[in-house]
């Protein structure tokens, strides 16, 4: 059960049954039950979780994990926890933390407002990456779009003070909407007039390289907590 049925909200992703791979199936067997902690509505104690005391980002909607993972790498002082709702993703993010031998990453199969608000204490990121989220392109679908005011809100209810926001979209109508929001909230501030530079720790994906090629845009933004 990805979420609980009784609370009724507008959510930013369709569960999807997907093929998994035979590696993927054998990282969630063998690697699951030390990287994957299991969605409760209780305060996860990140400490306990990583092994450590470290700064913890949040990496939203990882997709299937390049990223997350060549950032884990890129950052080995830094915590990582992946919070994902589909499981060939999930799969495949063991699979590499298995590969690359990557300590430093912990992920949760759970919609990620949920996990915000039941598991997450205040103040206790350091972080928060949401990379290419679904653009929900149609005018009628806009309202699921992950970065809303309230949404936005409670990223920072869980930021430490000096934490940051990263998002990213190669959707120029998103990346309005974004700047839009993540302006108007007054427990941030920009790190840009405007859109950011990509900072030098998000690789570019295969995708983003090809739409590059194509004449289409990428936009960062990068927003800090007063």
């Amino acid at each position: 059960m990805l979420y609980d049925p009784t609370e009724h909200r507008i959510r930013s992703f369709v569960t999807r049954a997907g093929r998994l791979s035979t590696g993927q199936a054998r990282a969630l067997e063998e690697l699951g039950p030390k990287f994957l902690i299991e969605y409760k509505k209780a305060p996860l104690d990140l400490a306990q979780a990583f092994g450590r005391q470290a700064p913890v980002v949040l990496e939203i909607g990882f997709g299937m994990g390049d990223t997350t993972a060549h950032i884990a790498r890129l950052m080995p002082e830094t915590d990582f926890l992946g919070v994902e709702v589909h499981t060939p993703g999930v799969g495949s993010l063991l699979k590499q933390i298995g590969e690359q031998d990557i300590a430093n990453l912990r992920l949760i199969q759970h919609d990620v407002v949920e996990v915000l608000n039941f598991m997450i204490a205040d103040g206790a990121l350091h972080g928060v990456h949401v990379f290419f989220p679904d653009p929900w392109h149609k005018a009628r679908h806009n309202k699921r779009r992950l970065i809303q005011p309230a949404f936005v809100k409670l990223l920072c209810q869980k930021l430490a003070p000096g934490g940051y926001i990263h998002l990213a979209t190669d959707w120029e109508d998103y990346a309005v909407q974004m700047l839009e929001v993540l302006g108007a909230e007054p427990q941030l501030q920009n790190t840009a007039e405007g859109y950011a530079p990509q900072p030098a720790y998000r690789p570019l994906t295969k995708f983003e390289n090809r739409g590059l090629k194509l004449g289409h845009g990428v936009w960062d933004l990068v927003f800090t907590r007063k």
